[in-house]
């Protein structure tokens, strides 16, 4: 069998290697079930079994209030950048807001305005979306439906440290990137929503918490499948659900709250993690170049930049010699990028802060 290596891909990432473990094991027959996951009836008591526990976990992890639905839907978060204003704003008077602090945010308001109208109440573009903005800065509508943010923009590696005061507007949150990765109020969410394929799982599920309100929202006119209040209706099995990424992601929630003990600890770990990346960014005397202002940078993604292209090239290919992979730059950007999710080993990350000290020493 090949040596596992580092893999510091933004998504799909790296996964705890005791949950694939646990996948491999009972791939070809579910325990009690004599069938593989990949063949059973998503109709059937044994998957009926594991979504329910698949919710559970989230419950328990995100500390989920009675009054949100848990749904596992398919599409990515290119769907989601419609069906949210589909759902909650579309053929009313109702606006939305949202904060354009990145790439994947500006791309859900650009969708955003297919549905319905919506108001841009702060953009970071002009700064190089290098940092979120303060409360002060933000034009918000009293009356929005909902304030749309990302909680941690992948490619330029900026994420909340403290979610924005909105008063009574609710937050509509993608956390794809960074879901699981610490606690959350969710109480302050109308919809909370993130792609499993960077920190829950693999690609082909998402997972959304909405608020029963919020269900409510969606007009009788929309098709079923881009319609909340009937995916809700039918606890998301409106059709055949992606029955082998939620039983992944209920692998990956059983280790969050079994291996680790909840969000409170993988913060603590991911923080450390962070940290022996931008010291050594820090430290490198102006080697390496940090993308995110200092009080913004984020704990998943870490982007930075060497002195040329050629060091950035001469940095992958001699990482990859020892066992470091995917750490290109997201392609509209360059660069580099390590994203040290949930799963990454510190082992991992501290070879890449020493591989980074090394290659400053040589090159600088």
């Amino acid at each position: 069998m090949q040596e596992r290596l580092y893999n510091f891909s933004a998504g799909p990432a790296v996964m705890p290697l005791s949950v694939l473990k646990k996948a491999q094991e009972e791939l070809v027959c579910l325990p009690g079930v004599g069938a593989s996951i990949l063949e059973i009836s998503h109709r059937s008591k044994p998957f009926e079994a594991i979504l329910l526990a698949a919710q559970d976990n989230i419950r328990k992890l995100l500390n989920v209030p009675e009054n949100y639905k848990i749904l596992f839907l398919q599409g990515g978060a290119l769907t989601q950048f419609a069906m949210i204003p589909m759902n909650i704003i579309h053929n009313t008077d109702s606006t939305a807001d949202y904060i354009v602090s990145g790439t994947w945010s500006k791309k859900a308001a650009s969708e955003a305005k297919t549905q319905g109208k919506i108001n841009i109440v702060w953009d970071g573009k002009e700064e190089g979306f290098r940092r979120k903005p303060v409360d002060s800065e933000l034009n918000l509508n009293p009356n929005a439906a909902y304030c749309y943010i990302t909680s941690n923009e992948t490619i330029e590696g900026v994420q909340w440290q403290k979610m924005p005061e909105t008063g009574n507007i609710p937050l509509v949150c993608d956390a794809s990137s960074d879901v699981f990765s610490h606690p959350v109020d969710i109480s302050k969410y109308g919809i909370y929503y993130a792609c499993a394929q960077k920190n829950a799982g693999p690609a082909g599920v998402t997972l959304l918490v909405i608020r029963d309100d919020f269900v409510d929202k969606s007009g009788d006119d929309l098709a079923s499948m881009f319609s909340y209040k009937k995916l809700a209706a039918a606890n998301s099995m409106l059709n055949t659900p992606p029955c082998f990424a939620i039983y992944m992601l209920k692998l990956v929630t059983d280790w969050l709250l079994t291996d680790i003990g909840g969000l409170d600890k993988m913060f603590k770990i991911n923080q450390n993690k962070a940290a022996l990346l931008y010291d050594a960014i820090d430290q490198s005397n102006g080697f390496y170049r940090g993308h995110a202002n200092k009080e913004y940078r984020s704990i998943m993604n870490v982007p930075f930049r060497l002195p040329s292209e050629e060091l950035d090239k001469q940095f992958q290919n001699e990482a990859k010699e020892i066992g470091l992979i995917t750490l290109g730059g997201h392609r509209s950007v360059g660069g580099i990028r390590a994203s040290i999710y949930n799963a990454m080993p510190e082992a991992g990350v501290i070879k890449l802060r020493d591989f980074m000290l090394d290659f400053a020493k040589k090159n600088g």
